[in-house]
């Protein structure tokens, strides 16, 4: 197998002088290919509105493709041409390729690229061109991937409505071969959408190399998140094609996350590399997505951990593979310590929407939670951070501002639900810069930052109601759970909306066992003759459950009751998923009876 890494550029730059001393590791360390994701990380030529301010110019991505050749590693640039084309509609001159329109018929701000759009094809034949000096590997990776809103725009539509939504997916395929083929390179693609067009892969050109990716640890095949976690039946349909298959696993964090959950991440890793083996699969890639918010170098060590996949005979278990990453990256000192202490932080993985949602909005923050569990972990952060700081010797700087700003988020949490010492933002801004400054340039902030600076003007509104509920996601999907609020002048208003995915492998299981507190912000006098208009709304794709509704103050609550306490439809096995946030798929109004609120009462996690 063809074994390759990713960089993402596209989320933030990591600084280029980074970047290349970065080259001659990951050679020595066996990789062959290297997958940049640009987006608007570039310049191109051809569509000058489209690189943004920090992008790299033409010759500075040179220089980089240069020195990967040089270390025989190749390089083959993702150009996204159908789903996250946002870095092109933000161009006000491209905008009308946008798959998705306003009630006048205009093209909105967000969205996708239409592939019925007469231009599209006149815009992805310049982008190819501008990328193809640099596809040095002889492919260019076009995306295609969580393009959910195909089929919008009337021309789409009109195009679907004669030959299907598989047939009109695999024209534009062909097409954008055809394009790929005239600039002398083959074309690579996500294999996501053709769990949903299964219908495609008899219809897409048999030289198009399909990358299947799943990031989560599985037995026998990866998944489908939609289908709620139904085996995927994909990889067999393009080995019996013929076509060129892989396998991608992830090496870092999810969105919020500011430290990878490294038992997962070798699950997943191990897993792909069991299963690329048995298939045969033609390349093995180690993808990284939005970085931002933790320190690249603990990616980096994943990567080199992984590379005991192929360089160490028998291959160590995981926790050996992570020491031997560490030793590659930071030298064999500290890798013992280092390994320790990185595993040491599974133990209370910040990961998942509910959690993250402390770091825009405090009062989003159950009043009625027990916050027993929060002081074990900021406890337990503490106590990590004190015994890593007597090591000798040090921990790897980038490891150990993650811990500090890990014990920040812990010792956060602590005091909003108790009103406790407050969270140490000094130590904690010292520490997001540090995990910025290693590989990125030191005068832009991170996403860390941006939060931390934003903390230190939030406070605990006091006297508020919440709308208390835990949901039970009891079969994971890809649900949204959204309290709205009845305004008499502008309708239903939603007052608190979340996602229930976790990025966990115990959450990543067709019946899932993770029920989770939310509160929502309510507007209301406390006058239980004027009760506030509330209903609960599921949007996206799925079921839940909604148990335990009151309103509470902190001090009294009232507990309501549901005419059904299940919402939505069970996830489809098979087909195109009807996936858009903006639009309930079920509604449950909230009905307040009691006459008398009951004591106050605490609800563990």
């Amino acid at each position: 197998m063809i074994r390759a890494f990713q960089w993402d550029l596209a989320r933030q730059m990591e600084r280029l002088d980074w970047l290349l001393a970065q080259l001659p590791r990951y050679a020595g360390w066996g990789y062959e290919e290297l997958y940049l994701h640009l987006e608007d990380a570039v310049e191109y030529p051809s569509l000058p509105g489209v690189a943004r301010r920090d992008a790299l110019s033409r010759r500075q991505l040179g220089r980089l493709v240069e020195a990967a050749l040089r270390v025989e590693i190749t390089v083959v640039p993702i150009v996204n041409l159908l789903g996250h084309t946002q870095y092109l509609l933000k161009d006000p001159a491209l905008r009308d390729l946008n798959e998705l329109r306003g009630p006048d018929g205009r093209a909105l701000p967000q969205g996708q690229i239409c592939p019925a759009h007469p231009r599209t094809l006149e815009i992805a034949e310049k982008l190819l061109r501008d990328v193809a000096p640099f596809c040095t590997a002889g492919k260019v990776h076009v995306g295609l991937d969580e393009s959910f809103q195909l089929g919008r725009h009337p021309l789409s539509r009109q195009e679907i409505a004669a030959i299907g939504r598989a047939a009109h997916f695999a024209r534009y395929v062909g097409r954008l071969r055809e394009l790929t083929r005239a600039q002398g390179m083959r074309m690579g693609m996500w294999a996501d959408m053709l769990y949903f067009l299964p219908d495609a892969i008899d219809q897409l050109p048999a030289d198009v190399a399909v990358y299947e990716w799943y990031y989560y640890p599985f037995t026998r095949r990866p998944r489908v998140e939609l289908f709620n976690f139904t085996e995927s039946a994909v990889g067999g349909k393009l080995r019996a094609r013929g076509m060129e298959y892989w396998g991608c696993p992830m090496n870092g964090a999810f969105r919020h996350e500011p430290i990878p959950y490294f038992g997962d991440r070798f699950g997943n890793i191990t897993s792909w590399w069991r299963h690329c083996q048995k298939v045969k699969a033609a390349g093995f890639l180690v993808t990284a997505w939005e970085p931002n918010r933790l320190a690249q170098e603990l990616t980096t060590v994943v990567d080199a951990a992984t590379a005991s996949l192929w360089l160490d005979v028998p291959t160590p278990k995981p926790s050996l593979m992570l020491q031997r990453g560490f030793a590659r990256v930071f030298g064999k000192k500290t890798a013992p310590a280092a390994a320790r202490i990185a595993l040491a932080c599974d133990r209370y993985p910040f990961g998942g929407y509910p959690r993250w949602q402390i770091n825009s909005d405090w009062n989003l923050v159950s009043r009625r939670e027990s916050a027993a569990p929060y002081r074990w972990e900021e406890q337990f952060f503490r106590q990590l951070l004190q015994r890593s700081r007597m090591l000798r010797p040090r921990l790897p700087a980038p490891l150990q501002a993650t811990l500090v700003f890990r014990w920040y988020l812990a010792a956060r949490d602590r005091h909003v639900r108790t009103g406790g010492p407050k969270p140490p933002l000094r130590s904690a801004l010292a520490a997001a810069r540090v995990m910025w400054n290693h590989t990125r340039d030191p005068q832009a902030r991170g996403p860390n930052e941006e939060m931390l600076r934003a903390d230190a003007g939030r406070h605990l509104s006091g006297s508020a109601w919440q709308l208390c509920y835990r949901v039970n996601n009891f079969a994971p999907a890809a649900q949204l759970v959204a309290v709205e609020q009845q305004d008499a002048e502008s309708g239903w208003v939603t007052r608190q909306a979340c996602h229930t995915i976790e990025f966990q492998a115990r959450a990543a299981q067709p019946r899932g066992g993770l029920t989770r507190e939310h509160a929502a912000p309510v507007v209301w006098t406390g006058d239980p003759a004027a009760w506030p208009a509330l209903r609960f709304v599921l949007r996206g794709i799925g079921q839940v459950k909604i148990e335990a509704v009151e309103l509470t103050d902190g001090r009294k609550r009232w507990p309501a009751t549901l005419p059904r306490t299940q919402l939505g439809q069970p996830a489809p096995r098979a087909g195109w998923p009807a996936l858009d946030w903006e639009k309930n798929q079920d509604c449950c109004v909230i009905e307040f009876r009691t006459a008398r609120p009951e004591r106050r009462a605490r609800v563990r996690r």
